[in-house]
């Protein structure tokens, strides 16, 4: 029997409807699979404890979360409530940052059951391997004068080390999948970050001689998301291109509610985190229609990073049934709830036994 202990922080929003719905779902293939058992333990980090505590997470919350297998993360912030600048840098990428997650992944590809807002999708079926620790979100820089004299400096940061990690696991990654790599650049506009960027991209593109490799400008690369998406397969980019290429992926998709993605740590020494692109959605919160999907498939990818990948394929497949058949929340079309969907998930998961 495997056993994994995860760490589950619902957040804000609807964050607390769609973690606990993926968990149901995680708990059913527990129970059809056999082999497999999950320990759920919640911490209640959010917006409203900032309130009360006047932090995301207490002072010993990373050394709580570091004895776990993986974090589950639903959503983080309110701006009612508290800056999304200090709930995010004080959460979310605190975590990020200091659990070494380095690599941040995201699929996107023509869901069964979901238009794309694109007329001729053309099946395309990508995953962005996002810098998930430095590049343009760096901390470094500053704020000096007040009035018309007012200076802001934020530097981006670039190391070999950093580039280089990122790069070599986009073209592992394609190994596997269609074997093709796109680096995301735009060297001829940044005139020292990218073209050290494209240089690390060829120095690894060397040492796979067999994986099809090309740089695309980014601002390219945006467009040829909405009119070829299918030409690309593993795209690797800069932690600000990614961020940024990665919701657009979701649109394509039909919904940012069904996009997910990985927060990698490489070193073993800090649990993996998994959270899907989406954010709180305050608008929406408590009325029970937020689209459990993106949380769910991100549980797929926690399967894949404990290696139980045909129960996660299985998984995913169980999903696009479920869109196929019509059963689906208001925002990729349909008229089911968030409880509708996830129970329907659950009983075709039950199904395989």
């Amino acid at each position: 029997m495997k056993k994994l202990e995860i760490a589950v922080v619902p957040g804000d929003g609807i964050g607390k409807e769609v973690v606990p719905a993926a968990l149901k779902v995680l708990d059913t293939l527990a129970e059809v699979h056999g082999g497999l058992q999950f320990s759920f333990t919640e911490f209640p980090w959010n917006c409203e404890y900032y309130l009360q505590h006047g932090a995301m997470m207490p002072a010993d919350g990373l050394q709580t979360l570091a004895n776990f297998q993986a974090v589950f993360l639903g959503a983080v912030g309110n701006p009612q409530l508290v800056p999304d600048h200090i709930s995010l840098w004080g959460l979310l990428i605190k975590i990020r940052r200091e659990f070494d997650l380095v690599i941040n992944l995201r699929p996107a590809k023509v869901f069964a059951g979901i238009t794309s807002p694109l007329a001729n999708p053309r099946d395309f079926d990508l995953i962005v391997v996002r810098e998930n620790s430095e590049g343009e979100y760096s901390e470094v820089g500053g704020r000096i004068f007040r009035g018309e004299d007012e200076l802001a400096i934020q530097n981006a940061i670039f190391t070999r080390k950093g580039s280089e990690r990122a790069m070599r696991y986009a073209f592992e990654l394609a190994k596997g999948r269609k074997k093709h790599v796109t680096s995301a650049t735009k060297s001829n506009g940044i005139f020292h970050s990218m073209p050290f960027w494209d240089e690390v991209f060829q120095d690894v593109q060397a040492d796979y001689p067999d994986i099809a490799a090309r740089s695309i400008h980014i601002d390219a690369l945006t467009a040829f998301f909405v009119t070829q998406p299918q030409i690309f397969d593993v795209i690797v980019a800069s932690n600000l291109f990614g961020d940024i290429l990665t919701d657009l992926g979701a649109a394509i998709m039909g919904s940012i509610g069904v996009a997910p993605s990985a927060n990698i740590n490489l070193n073993g020494k800090y649990p993996s985190m998994f959270e899907p692109v989406h954010g709180s959605a305050p608008d929406i919160a408590g009325k029970g229609i937020a689209n459990p999907i993106g949380q769910i498939w991100t549980a797929k990818m926690m399967l894949d990073h404990f290696g139980e990948n045909e129960l996660a394929e299985e998984l995913l497949r169980i999903i696009e049934e479920v869109t196929q058949a019509g059963i689906k929340t208001g925002d990729i079309g349909g008229k089911a709830t968030t409880g509708e969907v996830t129970a329907e998930i659950c009983q075709r998961i039950t199904q395989l036994s």
